[in-house]
């Protein structure tokens, strides 16, 4: 089994910044892709950022700019700094990856959220 346990979230003024952060643990082979999801309420689980084994990245147009992503991969743990922060921002963030627990078993894994509120 493998678990995602995120950390980082809360409340933060317009303009302001917070960083999470996701680690990975348990029957691990090795990791893909990890990545940030977001769902605000009333709305669909939206993907925010994405970053592959091989280090490139994928970002949701409205946080281009504002938000990095980064991985340790030693340390399986993935790291979204938000930036300029913005009402809409508002959501909560679950983190994802796409975990190898064998050499041919592969399946997505989720944390269990957690809750970022950007204040006007």
């Amino acid at each position: 089994q493998v678990q995602l346990v995120e950390s980082g979230g809360g409340l933060v003024q317009a303009g302001g910044s917070l960083r999470l952060s996701c680690a990975a643990s348990g029957s691990i082979f090795s990791i893909d892709s990890m990545g940030w999801y977001r769902q605000a309420p009333g709305k669909q689980r939206e993907l925010v950022a994405l970053i592959r084994s091989g280090g490139s990245t994928n970002f949701a147009e409205s946080v281009k700019g504002r938000f990095t992503i980064s991985r340790d991969s030693a340390k399986n743990a993935v790291y979204l700094q938000m930036n300029s922060l913005i009402p809409e921002d508002t959501a909560v963030y679950y983190c994802n990856a796409d975990v190898l627990t064998t050499r041919w078993e592969r399946r997505p894994y989720w944390g269990q959220g957690t809750q970022v509120t950007v204040s006007s």
